[in-house]
């Protein structure tokens, strides 16, 4: 495990090395500030470029780049609307064909106000809208998602710069859970209504969805969301209140040059079409997956392992686009930002959720929000059960459960038991492992 999430300090991005081109030229037109919050947030953008094309899991199940869904969380004036400035610059594709798309619709307005009662109506064009419109209801987003099927099976993208505006695209409050999940899944809407006024079809939800929120209004839309695969669904990408500066962060300038090596990448992702394998990614994962069952029992914390199946997805999702954009070719660097990502994930969400996932009082101040420790590394070299015992009280875990963890750390050869002693003793390889964790964070 090569980074530590239960610190205020977020995971340190790796250098993006070869492979990583692309996220380096987006990263070109936004403030030093803000180049790790946005580089999970780019992701959702890129992947609804993509169409017909499917990769296999490691589970062996076949997978689009679509359902992704991203929420930067930062406060209030810390520079989260340099990101719909990027989303604008990678979709500007997406904007060219949505005019053509609501020409033909103002025209058909005309035609049908233009004609008598008397008069034959012509028929609603079948509008296929790519970038979405934030202020869009759910019958809309639903007619649009069959018209998007109807052509082939389109991915729809939507950025919604203040969370509080899904309540619209899901039909209510009470509906984000649903709709959330079933974007995720790429399920389909399964709509039937009543009447003729109603909107009634059953199209795959292709969508892509990025949304931008202050911690306050993520906390309480998320509340009642923690507990039911709703928000493990989406990615997380949290920025810390900064120190106060008095200089204005700078942005980017947008120039041709920009324009024209960003559709270079544009193109590559619009043209792959088919099924594919990436070996050297799923490989990864599976490793990843590994790691996370390691830092749960380190932890003792089965929400925590729970929430990292699909942390470990998304990074997935989010491997497959870098292998595309980088001529369907793997790298070491492509590798290393996967894996960051599923710990940035996971560092974001217990950032901002860490005391409402423990079932606590939801008013909970920030300072008593915590992620969850490496037990381990708060005991000493050799320790006793009663030791443990204590340290499990401190943290508020039942007692029950600590033989349970001791088998966990001794299958994981994270300690020897002396039956001589009765003492548990760290191994030479769980010693290791904490000494170039140390190193790495003392470089970070």
């Amino acid at each position: 495990m090569k980074y530590e999430i239960s610190k205020a300090t977020a995971p340190a991005m790796p250098n993006l090395g070869k492979g990583t081109e692309c996220i380096k030229l987006l990263l070109s037109q936004a403030s030093k500030v803000m180049h790790e919050p946005f580089v999970p947030m780019f992701f959702p953008v890129l992947g609804a470029h993509m169409s017909g094309t499917e990769f296999m899991y490691p589970d062996n199940s076949w997978k689009e780049p679509t359902g992704m869904m991203a929420n930067l969380v930062a406060k209030s004036g810390d520079n989260k609307g340099q990101f719909s400035n990027l989303v604008e610059a990678i979709c500007r594709d997406f904007r060219q064909h949505d005019k053509a798309e609501n020409d033909r619709l103002l025209e058909w307005s005309k035609q049908k106000q233009s004609r008598g009662n008397n008069k034959d109506k012509p028929d609603r064009p079948e509008e296929g809208i790519w970038f979405t419109p934030n202020d869009t209801t759910n019958p809309a987003f639903l007619l649009n998602a069959m018209a998007l099927e109807a052509h082939g099976g389109r991915t729809q993208y939507i950025n919604i710069p203040e969370v509080e505006m899904a309540d619209k695209l899901c039909g209510g409050h009470k509906q984000v859970s649903q709709m959330l999940r079933n974007i995720y899944d790429r399920a389909r809407a399964g709509a039937l209504r009543a009447t003729a006024e109603g909107v009634t079809g059953n199209p795959i939800l292709r969508a892509c969805m990025t949304i931008s929120s202050n911690p306050y209004s993520t906390r309480k839309f998320y509340k009642y969301e923690l507990f039911n695969g709703t928000f493990g669904r989406v990615v997380f990408s949290y920025k810390p209140r900064g120190t106060r500066e008095g200089r204005i962060p700078r942005q980017g300038k947008y120039p041709d040059e920009f324009y024209q090596k960003l559709d270079e990448y544009l193109v590559r992702l619009d043209i792959c079409k088919g099924r594919f394998i990436i070996r050297q990614l799923n490989k990864l994962i599976d490793r990843l997956a590994e790691d996370m069952a390691t830092l749960a029992d380190l932890t003792d914390d089965d929400l925590l392992f729970e929430l990292s199946h699909r942390s470990l997805v998304s990074a997935w999702k989010a491997g497959c686009i870098l292998w595309v954009l980088n001529n369907q070719t793997w790298t070491k660097a492509m590798g290393e930002l996967v894996e960051w990502l599923v710990y940035h994930d996971l560092w974001s969400k217990l950032q901002i959720f860490a005391d409402m996932l423990k079932e606590s009082d939801y008013g909970a101040s920030e300072a008593s929000k915590t992620g969850p420790k490496n037990m381990l590394d708060d005991l000493p070299d050799t320790f006793n059960l009663a030791q443990l015992e204590a340290l499990r009280v401190s943290m508020e875990k039942p007692l029950e459960g600590t033989k349970a963890q001791l088998r966990q750390w001794l299958h994981r050869k994270f300690i020897e038991y002396s039956a001589q002693t009765g003492l548990y003793t760290k191994t030479e390889l769980y010693l290791q492992i904490a000494k170039m964790r140390e190193c790495k964070n003392k470089k970070m």
